[in-house]
């Protein structure tokens, strides 16, 4: 009598190598590391604490879900630690913390323990957090401080400590203050997308500018980006789908009239594009697992991004396009399954 030998069948993602779903998500957050450091170095305590306030309320709000669904102790993958980093690099450095603990909370409760967890979450929680905010607190989400402000490791932005469901206090005069006439209270993108003003790439390349707290240094994002791709921790054909179609969408406008509309390389190394290209498009769960599939879906985000930058109300578009794909990955996914060896084709059976 033959054995029966059972099959287990678990949620993505479908590891092809002898390798741990927690050994990935900490190489993750390793990765994470290096980019959260600058912004602490960039914009000071002020970073730090969002930091952890994002990724200790993320963690609090996965361990309390997991308790009351019996799931046991959940936080050893590292995934939900991840999503607290994530949310945190997206946000203001100045954003009060009381509204990143929201973001937090709501990232993992609606992002991921609601559709049961790592393996089920169909969009980026980190961006479902964001999402949140940004049409609860629509101005404290696009205020902005300048980096490397002095004293920025001795006094928090004013805004940070704000107390909750109070207005957050005027960081005006906590500018002036500074005499850092430099700075215009807008980001490169707002400054490029309404007074046409082109802030220098290289600028933008190392992370010189003002902007969301680990969005800023392109050349970081991509070598911790780099880092994953050669462990195969990520698949590549994402980053490169969104780089691609980003740079190839932004060329003609940008050659009818380059006074108007952005270079190819500034869209690439401006706002959220790299860090959403290496570290949110490539969430295993959210994305295609396919080879096509993952080169379409990173095209897709690429041409949203774009499309939203240079003709929507909102100056950065990363977040959305990519919720967006999120939620076209299924569809992506069924159209590009490789053909199952032996079967025909239901054209060629009719004909």
């Amino acid at each position: 009598m033959a054995r029966k030998i059972p099959i287990e069948i678990r949620t993505s993602p479908h590891l092809k190598r002898p390798q741990q779903v927690d050994d990935i998500m900490r190489n993750v957050v390793w990765a994470l590391l290096p980019i959260a450091a600058f912004a602490v170095y960039q914009f000071g305590i002020s970073a730090l604490a969002l930091i952890l306030t994002t990724t200790g309320v993320a963690m609090a709000t996965e361990a309390l879900f997991a308790r009351l669904s019996g799931r046991g102790n959940t936080l050893n993958d590292w995934s939900v630690a991840i999503t607290g980093i994530l949310l945190a690099l997206t946000l203001p450095p100045g954003f009060p913390l009381w509204m990143a603990a929201v973001a937090a909370f709501v990232g993992v409760a609606l992002g991921k323990a609601l559709f049961g967890g790592l393996g089920y979450n169909v969009m980026n929680p980190a961006l479902v957090g964001r999402a949140f905010v940004q049409a609860a607190f629509p101005v404290a989400i696009t205020t902005w401080t300048p980096a490397f402000a002095p004293g920025r490791f001795t006094e928090f932005i004013p805004s940070t400590l704000a107390l909750p469901l109070m207005k957050p206090p005027p960081v005006d005069a906590w500018i002036d203050s500074l005499q850092m006439d430099a700075f215009t209270g807008a980001t490169p993108l707002a400054l490029q997308k309404f007074q046409q003003v082109s802030v220098s790439t290289t600028d933008l390349f190392t992370g010189m500018v003002a902007g969301s707290a680990g969005e800023t240094s392109a050349l970081l994002i991509l070598v911790c980006g780099l880092y994953l791709a050669f462990r195969r921790m990520l698949d590549w054909r994402i980053p490169v789908g969104v780089m691609g179609t980003a740079a190839l969408t932004a060329l003609p406008f940008w050659l009818h009239d380059p006074q108007v509309f952005p270079s190819p390389v500034f869209v690439l190394v401006s706002g959220g594009l790299m860090l959403g290209a290496w570290f949110m498009a490539s969430d295993m769960i959210a994305s295609p697992v396919t080879a096509r599939g993952a080169l379409l879906y990173g095209a897709l985000v690429g041409f949203l991004t774009v499309v939203i930058r240079l003709f929507g109300g909102l100056t950065e578009g990363v977040m959305y396009a990519i919720l967006l794909a999120n939620a076209a990955s299924p569809l992506i996914a069924a159209a590009t399954q490789p053909r199952v060896y032996g079967k025909v084709r239901r054209r060629e059976e009719e004909s």
